[in-house]
């Protein structure tokens, strides 16, 4: 990540006058199984966190190895997620935004201004209620977003390991349940378990 850019989001929110600005991401909308999580970080003031990037950027190593510097370093961090049931309730552009607006709200120092990852700032049953501006690909050129990134997607995995060892049989630990081809084989095998999201599996339970 070039540290000349890295501040650049936030540094525009400071001249609007947003004292305190986090920036929020979420991990694992794409999977077939698992909550959606989402962290919100606010850094000190132009901190340099050596390595710093986009957690997808980033090897596993990197990342377990980045999360407690964050979680030191930062003013106020928080975590949160929404689990498979309520995505199946709603739907999956609700529960990140739940789970991201879940995330600002856990931090104990409140912010004037979150900066939010992507392009969209609400579902049709839950929303971004934090004053706030999008930053497409917010990951890649927001130190604040990349901490939060990073947060939000150790999280998640570790969350998932621990899965795998209530459901061994899937092989979370290996994909954290993103489809891939052992997913499938092991779901045609055994059949979806609790953590599974039912409105994901549609076109795989038509191919059964």
């Amino acid at each position: 990540m070039d540290c000349m850019s890295l501040w650049e989001y936030e540094e525009e929110c400071w001249a609007q006058g947003h004292a305190l600005v986090c920036g929020c991401d979420e991990a694992g909308a794409g999977p077939l199984a698992g909550p959606v999580y989402a962290a919100a970080v606010l850094l000190p003031r132009y901190i340099d966190i050596p390595g710093l990037d986009d957690s997808k950027q980033l090897t596993e190593k990197r990342r377990e190895g980045l999360f407690p510097v964050i979680q030191e370093r930062a003013e106020a961090w928080a975590v949160a997620f929404v689990e498979a049931e309520e995505i199946d309730a709603t739907d999956i552009l609700s529960a990140r935004m739940k789970a991201m607006q879940r995330a600002v709200d856990g931090l104990e120092i409140p912010p004037d201004f979150a900066l939010i990852d992507g392009n969209r700032d609400k579902g049709r049953s839950a929303a971004i209620t934090v004053p706030h501006c999008c930053v497409i690909k917010g990951d890649s050129f927001s130190a604040s977003i990349a901490a939060a990134s990073i947060l939000a997607k150790v999280s998640r995995d570790r969350f998932m390991v621990e899965m795998a060892e209530r459901y061994p049989e899937y092989g979370f630990e290996q994909h954290k349940g993103y489809g891939t081809k052992y997913h499938y084989e092991m779901l045609d095998k055994y059949g979806p378990s609790p953590i599974h999201r039912r409105t994901f599996l549609k076109k795989w339970e038509e191919r059964r």
